[in-house]
Order: structure tokens, then sequence, then C-alpha cells
């Protein structure tokens, strides 16, 4: 199938409640991507894990960002709709947990936005970092947050802040793949410190929907050689 990702979508479907606010947490996170990145015009910058769903809440980059010649993006799919709906950015298909087809300092930039928790095993998750740390200058990770309380791949309200409790609610809203490591890990602070290579310097923070402990995301910011 050449569209991979619109499981990823199923509550925050077009139109929705749920949609608006996953937007308008994206917006805000745009915004930190902004302040801790610093792109100029003339930087290049990576977007891992784009979507060939085409909606207001997905590709904040994309959609946001200008100008979109200096974007290169990468995604599981054929990313036909993407390609057509961001036809300046470049796109490359890529491999799940395998290297990314650049060389290392490739690029200014890279950003990463709701992908970390999707790549599997801690193994895994420590992959994707240090892949990301490899080609680019400047990396911001996000991740949504566990203790928010409405899980956004599920729609479940606070059941999700137990591995125990949450497998009962997906297993009584027939949601069971949400259950498994290989489609996602629910993130913390603490776990999202666990992926990065030793001696990284990164700081983690809350970013979207600003709640305290139940913010709605978490970023991974590394300066790179601006550090």
């Amino acid at each position: 199938m050449d569209q991979v990702d619109g499981q990823y979508y199923e509550v925050a479907s077009p139109g929705t409640l749920s949609e608006k606010i996953v937007t308008f947490a994206r917006d805000r996170i745009y915004a930190d991507f902004l302040k801790f990145c610093a792109p100029t015009p003339t930087d290049t910058i990576l977007d891992v894990g784009v979507s060939d769903v085409v909606t207001d809440s997905a590709n904040v980059l994309e959609r946001r960002y200008s100008p979109q010649e200096r974007i290169t993006a990468v995604g599981l799919g054929a990313g036909r709709d993407f390609t057509a709906t961001f036809p300046k950015v470049r796109y490359r298909r890529i491999i799940p947990n395998e290297p990314l087809p650049f060389e290392d300092g490739t690029f200014d930039v890279v950003t990463s936005n709701a992908v970390i928790e999707h790549v599997g095993s801690l193994e895994n998750q420590r992959f994707f970092v240090s892949e990301l740390l490899r080609v680019g200058g400047r990396v911001f990770i996000t991740a949504p947050h566990r203790y928010f309380p409405v899980e956004p791949h599920t729609g479940i309200p606070f059941l999700h802040w137990s591995d125990a409790s949450f497998k009962l609610a997906c297993g009584w809203l027939g949601k069971e793949k949400w259950v498994e490591a290989e489609n996602l890990i629910l993130m913390t602070q603490q776990r999202l410190k666990e992926t990065c290579p030793e001696g990284a310097n990164v700081k983690i923070g809350p970013t979207g929907l600003l709640l305290g402990p139940c913010s709605s995301n978490l970023y991974l910011f590394s300066p790179g050689h601006r550090g």
C-alpha cells in the first residue's frame, strides 16, 4: 500500500475537534522549532517522517515554512499526495530502521514530529535518534506526551497513564494494535532521555499545549555545532 500512515490520523480525522486540537498543538510545536533551531533562508532542512495524509494537522513544517525549496522530506510511503501538495519540497522514500540515505552532516537542521513513538523498541529509537544527529546540525524531535489527558492515537482518556489500564482499554475498544511496541510506545521525558546517545548535548522539555506535567507533547533539541 502506497499510503502507510493513515492509521495515525484515525482519531484526528478532518473536521473533528480532535484535529483542531492537534493542529493547534502542532502550530505551537512549529513555533518552538523556529525558536530553538532558528533556521535561516539558506539553511537546508530535513523533515523525517512526513505524512502522505494531507490534512490541516499533518506536515506543519511544509505548510508553514518558507522557502520550501530548502526542505528535503522523507517518509515510508510513495509520497504521491505529499509531493502533489508540496511540489517544491524534495521527497525521498525510506525503509524503516535502516540508515538515512544521506552523508554525515548533510543538513543544517533536522526535525521529526510524532515519529519516534512509532519506530519500535528502545534499540530502534536509539538508532533513529543517532541517525538524525548524524545527518544534521541542529536537531528538533517531538513526540506526544504520555501524560496528556487524552491519548491521541486512540482517543482514550487517562487510562493510557499506566500500561495495564491502557491494555485493558484498548481491548475493550478493539484497538489492541496500539498496545504493540512496533506500533506505539507512549513517551515520557525519561523515555525520551533514554533514546539519546551517551554524552549527547540535548535539552528535553514540554511543547504543544502547555499544561505543566500534562502538556500535550515533548521535545528533544540538540544544538549540534552551535552548542
